[in-house]
């Protein structure tokens, strides 16, 4: 039987897989204009909106910040959180000023059922 997953599980999942598509199909892009020219930052621009990248890029970001608040508000109600509040509270408010505390917290509001 497939795991439930929730909304905000399943949006970041589908954004995730449009971001990394949309990354290929810009890196292709860039490759082939490198054939024939420098590649420089108007060029780029131009590049990453054509391609889709940056609206992927907003839309994964705003799908990660859904995914973070709902695992926030979800595990309040675990017998682990009560136990373990303040480490846990802690985690989350490290979220914005360390890459690697968000994409942990990320990892595991996947795990969570």
């Amino acid at each position: 039987m497939k795991p439930i997953k929730s909304k905000a599980q399943i949006d970041y999942m589908k954004a995730k897989t449009k971001f990394e598509e949309r990354s290929k199909v810009l890196e292709a892009r860039v490759a082939e204009e490198q054939k024939t020219q420098e590649v420089e930052q108007e060029l780029m621009e131009q590049l990453v909106l054509e391609t889709g990248f940056h609206d992927a890029f907003n839309e994964l970001a705003e799908a990660e910040n859904e995914l973070i608040s709902w695992s926030h508000a979800t595990i309040k109600h675990d017998k682990t959180y009560k136990d373990n509040k303040k480490p846990i509270d802690e985690m989350y408010e490290k979220l914005n000023s360390d890459p690697q505390m968000r994409a942990r917290i990320i990892q595991l509001a996947l795990r969570i059922r």
